[in-house]
């Protein structure tokens, strides 16, 4: 794996895994895109499934991304790609993301990764605000599974 084309986030969540979760899971319009953007998620979480977003801006903005998931292992990891939407149809690729969690002590590791295929993708992403944008989601996540938590 070339690390020079990764970029990525982490925030430890204070909420065990299995409650960031279902956050992710069941709330995933709610956390995916930073405020005051709106997400519309549709994700079949298994190996070939679909990965379907619509993100919308306050301004009527619209950034459509579809794609495969590649992996998905409840309560650990989620890998979808853009390279491919639906029936394996290829599409010019961007990246690969992935979503990792772990356990840490009760709490959870919340790890977002973005894999790139070349450099100018990832200054691209870089550009767009790759570190600010992921770091929302994950506050938001946080926020979330946090709130979640106090609830249970």
């Amino acid at each position: 794996m070339n690390e020079d084309l990764e970029l990525s986030v982490t925030r430890l969540i204070d909420a065990p895994v299995d409650v960031v979760w279902r956050v992710f899971t069941e709330q995933t319009n709610e956390w995916f895109c930073p405020k005051p953007w709106r997400a519309e998620v549709d994700w079949d979480l298994r190996a070939g499934g679909r990965s379907s977003t619509v993100m919308y801006g306050p301004n009527g903005e619209e950034n459509r991304m579809d794609g495969i998931i590649l992996e998905a292992i409840p309560g650990k990891r989620v890998v979808f790609t853009d390279a491919f939407k639906g029936d394996w149809m290829p599409q010019g690729p961007f990246m690969v993301g992935i979503f990792e969690f772990s356990d840490e002590g009760g709490k959870t590791r919340y790890t977002g990764r973005a894999r790139h295929w070349t450099d100018v993708a990832k200054q691209q992403h870089q550009a767009m605000g790759f570190a600010d944008g992921w770091s929302k989601v994950a506050e938001q996540l946080a926020e979330l599974a946090e709130k979640a938590k106090a609830e249970a």
